[in-house]
Parts: structure tokens; sequence; C-alpha cells
């Protein structure tokens, strides 16, 4: 294994003002982890997974006290693409819940780890097409700034189990 490792959540030092590259890098260390998950076995899996179920935890309560409420107001049907968004996340918290319950070496693990991943990797695709880059086009950057601040504190403040 490589000595570098995804950062744990909260980790991420960047001066970020702009919110939309904040959540897509997560994206893209959420991607890693689960990479990491997979490649993995024993206590370094555990280690992996435990990470994932955290940053999993902190960005989807971010987005949903913060990124949401905002795409619901600002963008065109913004409603109805928030309430699909919320229907994967459920789903996906659901797996994650049953996931977490299974030891990291349990023969059920790895399928529903599969299954976790192809539902959160949608999410995050569905994510990116219909809020993150309607946000980007449509909010000043100084919005922008202060939504960065916004899902920092969220995730400072969430749960990090599912």
């Amino acid at each position: 294994m490589s000595e570098l490792k995804t950062p744990h959540a909260g980790d991420d030092m960047a001066k970020d003002d702009d919110v939309v590259s904040l959540l897509m890098r997560q994206h893209g260390d959420i991607r890693n982890l689960f990479d990491e998950v997979e490649a993995t076995k024993g206590e370094e899996r555990g280690d992996a997974f435990r990470r994932l179920v955290r940053l999993l935890a902190v960005h989807e309560t971010a987005e949903e006290e913060v990124v949401h409420p905002f795409a619901r107001r600002a963008l065109p049907g913004g409603e109805q693409v928030v309430e699909e968004r919320l229907a994967e996340e459920k789903a996906a918290k659901e797996t994650l819940s049953a996931l977490d319950a299974l030891d990291t070496d349990d023969p059920k693990f790895m399928p529903q780890l599969l299954k976790l991943r192809k539902d959160v990797q949608a999410h995050a695709r569905a994510e990116e097409r219909y809020e993150f880059s309607h946000i980007r086009r449509s909010t000043a950057s100084a919005e922008l700034a202060v939504m960065t601040k916004a899902v920092k504190a969220a995730e400072a403040m969430a749960p990090t189990r599912p």
C-alpha cells in the first residue's frame, strides 16, 4: 500500500472559496476510499472502511444542511432535483448501515460494498450534473465562498455514522 492515504473527513486544509470544488474533491476522496477498502484486507480494510463511513456521513450531512436547501431555492426544478437526491441518499444510508453491522472479513461484506459503491457513484454523478454544475454557473463567487464555510461548519458538527 502506498504511503499516501486518503484524508479523514475534516482533514482537508485546502483554502477553498468554491463549495463545488470542495464537494467534488470529496467525491474523489470517497472513490479513493472505496478503492482502498476493496484493495486491502483485515485491519487495514477495517481502518479504510471506518474512514469511508465517516466521510460519507459528514459529506451527506453537509449537503443536506447547506447544498440541498440552496438548490431547492435557487435552481429551476430544484425541489424535484433535491427530492431525487434525498431518495438516493436514503437508499445508500440503509445499505451503509447494513454494511456497517458486518465485519469487513464477512463474506457478505464485499458484495454489499460493491452495491453501495455503485449507488454512491450514481448519486455523486447526479449531484454533479443536476446540482453542482448549476450552482457553479448561477451563483456569485462570494456566495460560493459563504457556502464553503457553511459546509465545513456542518461537517465539523455532523454525526460520523450513518
